[in-house]
């Protein structure tokens, strides 16, 4: 996600829902309605025609297609990683919809984006020591990173990378016309050539598949990024896709079980790829400052995701320093009170790859820095989507390791809960800001050699690993603690319930509201009031600032 500091930019986090469907109002409701099948975004009817994702049941798909052709509406896309369709629909269709009993839940083809947060260049760059990288053999050599985002400009860092454009059919040839996603594919997959290794990519020697979704102004359809993901999952043999990164997302507006993008995103963890997501931008007020809770975006609620909040290491090598940023998203997860993010990584004042004349490149000349020779090369960026590609990039040398530990891959779901078992507490945040804590790399990487697959059988295994990391000198204690369906497994072998149908908020300090968007110029802003810490029910009041454009 990009943060731009003070403003929302065109491409900002947060979109305009005006610009996502002209002539209607939307309001945000505190919970999914109880008879309609729509989501909050379609429960004002509305003007001419709506882009939406209608989920049927099982084996129901091309029947409700069949009847949506007949009414003479447009069907996108027909997908086969979920029961859905893509379509247009007028206000007298979805009240049909609504009645259909083979019909499920419709949904807004919600714009989805990519946003950052340029920084001025600084003498240093330690993302590498802070994480207690390179790690000795591990490059990410011979995983697939599918990289769902707005593309990637070929260079030197980037030899052999595939490039499949879901925004233009039949496009000749790799391309970045917005600058995000070759940023993050950097973070990644960036052989430093051209920075003479000062910015190589956390896993330099991975298999980088772009798929791009997202146009010149970093923004693009959930429906497009359903296509990506459903590509990457019937291709994942032939491109040999392990991970996707996900550093895009929009507002939730339905609970996770009928939102699509999350059940596409657990289709391709069913499939067997880890999906990283980031968590979004949007943790704090820009005209108060105050924190926000429930600020998670879709599909960062999706539970088999990890989902990645954002570190700021303040450039140093130490990790007693590092807290999290402000923008970054906390938790809880809208509608069903889903404990996230999961983790936090580095996310502050990024450097990595520019797309060359990209409209990130253009609009941020500040971001810019220099690569040999003088000219500008790369790009100083913040945000969550910074942090899921440093994530994602981990994630690569796990499954490296695991590979050269026992010769087979670790499960999505052990990925997980090793990043998170392995996590380095700080001191201060609470679980909805930090997750488990701050990625540890080396630590992660060493657990994941000393279990070996056939040692993870859903729990911690056994090792006689000291579950500590040493960084600059400085011992820390990994969280020992991940996440096991609905309950926190700790190193104990104990667990406790985290969210269940009650939810028990604790100690937390929630401020007095949590303000999405930026009323000044995005065009919309949504104030939540809080009630008592019992749980969400009727005690959760949604209300607009400005009023909901």
């Amino acid at each position: 996600m990009r943060f731009i500091e003070g403003r929302w930019c065109a491409a900002a986090l947060i979109i305009s829902l005006s610009a996502w469907f002209a002539g209607i109002e939307v309001r945000l409701h505190a919970a999914p309605p109880a008879k309609s099948k729509r989501d909050s975004a379609l429960q004002t009817t509305p003007v001419g025609t709506v882009s939406v994702i209608v989920s049927t049941q099982a084996g129901q798909t091309d029947a409700v297609a069949a009847r949506l052709v007949q009414r003479g509406r447009s069907v996108r896309h027909r997908y086969a990683v979920i029961d859905a369709v893509a379509a247009d629909a007028t206000a007298d269709d979805l009240a049909a919809l609504d009645a259909d009993p083979t019909v499920m839940s419709v949904s807004i083809d919600a714009t989805v984006a990519a946003a950052d947060n340029s920084q001025s260049a600084s003498s240093s760059y330690t993302l590498l020591p802070t994480l207690g990288l390179p790690d000795a053999g591990l490059t990410g050599k011979g995983v697939g990173v599918a990289v769902i985002d707005s593309g990637v400009q070929p260079n030197g860092d980037f030899s052999g990378a595939s490039f499949y454009d879901f925004t233009s059919p039949g496009s000749s040839g790799p391309y970045d016309d917005f600058g995000h996603g070759t940023h993050v594919s950097g973070l990644i997959a960036s052989k430093g050539n051209l920075s003479q290794g000062a910015y190589t990519g956390i896993a330099p020697r991975v298999r980088l598949i772009s798929l791009k979704v997202l146009d010149a102004q970093g923004q693009g359809s959930t429906s497009t990024v359903i296509d990506a993901i459903e590509f990457a999952v019937q291709n994942r043999q032939s491109l040999g896709v392990d991970v996707i990164n996900l550093s895009l997302g929009h507002p939730i507006f339905e609970s996770l079980a009928t939102d699509p993008l999350v059940q596409a995103v657990e289709a391709a963890v069913r499939a067997g790829i880890v999906v990283v997501v980031s968590a979004g931008n949007v943790g704090r007020s820009l005209t108060t400052n105050l924190p926000g809770y429930g600020g998670i975006l879709s599909p960062g609620n999706a539970p088999s995701a990890i989902t990645v909040g954002a570190l700021d290491t303040r450039d140093t090598i130490s990790r007693g320093d590092d807290a999290v940023a402000a923008f970054s998203s906390r938790g809880p997860t809208w509608y069903d009170a889903q404990s996230k993010p999961d983790i936090v990584a580095p996310g502050q004042a990024l450097v990595s790859d520019a797309s060359i004349g990209s409209t990130l490149f253009t609009e941020f000349p500040a971001a810019q820095i220099a690569g040999n020779g003088g000219a500008a090369r790369f790009l100083r960026l913040s945000g969550t989507s910074m942090s899921a590609a440093v994530t994602s990039g981990v994630v690569a040398l796990i499954i490296e390791a695991s590979r050269s530990s026992s010769g087979a891959t670790l499960p999505p779901d052990a990925v997980k809960a090793i990043l998170e078992y392995t996590a380095l507490p700080l001191n201060g945040p609470d679980p909805l800001t930090q997750g488990h804590g701050a990625i540890n790399p080396s630590g992660a990487i060493a657990l994941t050699s000393s279990l070996g697959v056939t040692g993870w059988l859903g729990g911690v295994g056994t090792t006689s690993l000291v579950p500590t990391t040493t960084i600059a000198a400085e011992t820390w204690v990994w969280s020992q603690s991940f996440d096991n369906g609905d309950t926190v497994v700790w190193g104990d072998g104990g667990g406790e319930p985290t969210w269940a149908e009650t939810v028990v908020w604790g100690d937390i300090n929630w401020g007095d509201t949590v303000v999405w968007g930026d009323a000044g110029t995005i065009g919309w802003s949504v104030t939540v009031v809080w009630g008592n810490a019992d749980g969400w029910g009727d005690t959760v009041v949604w209300g607009d600032t400005n009023g909901v454009r």
